[in-house]
């Protein structure tokens, strides 16, 4: 067995059965490819590498093909390498992914021009309708040519897709291995929820006592980055709004902070999604800020707390299908239902997923979900497993 097979599907098997075409250009974030090629195999794929000659002066083949467990495509030669994998053919791969690609690449490929190994493949992709990726890595100068950008939206209008580049200071640079491999199971996922905008809010609140002290939730934020990242992988075009959080935050996905439950309420008149799904632990009472900081030497503190409005139900004034959550503690299923439902009642809410706090651990939950059509069920695991639980229940709400 190649040492490749023992990380096949170690992190998921989301790509199982996918044939993925790496192609490699000559730009020195090639040397990225190794970690990009086992990442993708860790997700259960089977990565092709194919590598142009410039490419080989940066990464040999030999350490590719080791990454890969695949023999690596260097030449294009009787065997119509191009043809077996990428052509119009029934067992084609699924998909064609040049990172990096540099500016050359790029243009020759915008001008049908296939005179190496990866632009061979990308003009049979295009021509057998594969898709393709492409993450540009290059000399910011380079990136910024009109000339290029004209022959990157000429790729753009024939399907291609383009990841980053990320710009730091004169380098245009290759697209983190984590976006890029987002990107593909996205684009290689089952797409239910494809042209829906989403939106989850997540993070807790902080309610400012001094210019020092806040009262806040333990909240960790983790559910709200789980069901982001799941939506983002069936095709929705995701937005996360974020309080604070103890989990990092998915560089490939809009975020937007929120600090107190007033600044999230001024952020309410730009919801236009079809979903919104707030998993956030928001204050119900917050105190009267006081200015400086209140010394540290009183053996007594009093604090008066006055109630805040309510998110929920601000968010309820859109036209929107509305998620909520609803943590207890020790209360059983049968009185997590009952307070789960009077919250569903009230505002009302399209459904409600509930959970006891005594049931949740650091990846792990277990909730009941509860819709206005009286439908109710249950889900547990991994937060990752359940988030996905949660949107096909939401997809479900007409």
């Amino acid at each position: 067995m190649h040492p490749s097979e023992s990380l096949r599907g170690s992190r998921s098997n989301l790509l199982s059965g996918k044939r993925i075409v790496l192609g490699i250009t000559g730009s020195i974030a090639a040397v990225e490819c190794f970690e990009l090629a086992r990442d993708l195999i860790r997700h259960g794929a089977n990565v092709q590498a194919v590598m142009s000659e410039e490419a080989m002066n940066l990464v040999t083949p030999w350490a590719m093909e080791f990454a890969t467990g695949n023999e690596v495509i260097d030449v294009i030669d009787g065997r119509v390498q191009h043809v077996a994998l990428l052509g119009d053919v029934p067992d084609k791969a699924d998909l064609l992914l040049i990172a990096p690609c540099t500016a050359n690449t790029m243009s020759k490929i915008a001008c049908g021009i296939d005179d190496t190994p990866v632009t061979t493949m990308a003009t049979t992709a295009l021509g057998s309708k594969v898709p393709i990726i492409i993450a540009p890595a290059m000399h910011i100068t380079m990136f910024t040519n009109p000339i290029i950008q004209q022959n990157l939206e000429r790729l753009r209008q024939a399907g291609v897709e383009f990841l980053g580049p990320r710009m730091e200071g004169k380098k245009a640079k290759i697209a983190d291995n984590a976006e890029i491999v987002m990107a593909v199971l996205r684009r290689l996922g089952k797409k239910d929820l494809q042209g829906k905008k989403v939106l989850v809010i997540g993070g807790s609140s902080e309610e400012r006592i001094d210019e020092m002290r806040v009262i806040s939730n333990r909240g960790t934020g983790e559910m709200a980055v789980e069901l982001a990242r799941a939506a983002y992988l069936r095709g929705a075009t995701v937005d996360l709004w974020m309080g604070r959080c103890s989990v990092p935050l998915p560089t490939f996905l809009p975020t937007r902070r929120f600090t107190t439950v007033t600044s999230l309420l001024e952020m309410v008149k730009d919801i236009n999604h079809e979903f919104v799904l707030v998993p956030a632990a928001l204050a119900d009472y917050a105190p009267e800020p006081q200015p400086g900081k209140i010394p540290s030497g009183k053996k007594k503190l009093t604090l008066s707390l006055k109630a805040v409005p309510k998110v929920l139900e601000a968010i309820r004034k859109k036209k929107v299908k509305l998620i909520a959550f609803k943590a207890e503690h020790g209360v059983g299923d049968a009185e997590l239902v009952k307070r789960a439902k009077a919250r569903l009642d009230s505002i009302p809410l399209e459904m409600i997923v509930a959970n006891d706090l005594h049931d949740v651990k650091p990846g792990e939950t277990k909730v009941i979900m509860l819709r206005q059509n009286g439908r109710r069920s249950k889900a547990c695991g991994s937060k990752a497993s359940v988030a996905n639980d949660v949107l096909d229940e939401a997809l479900r709400i007409e």
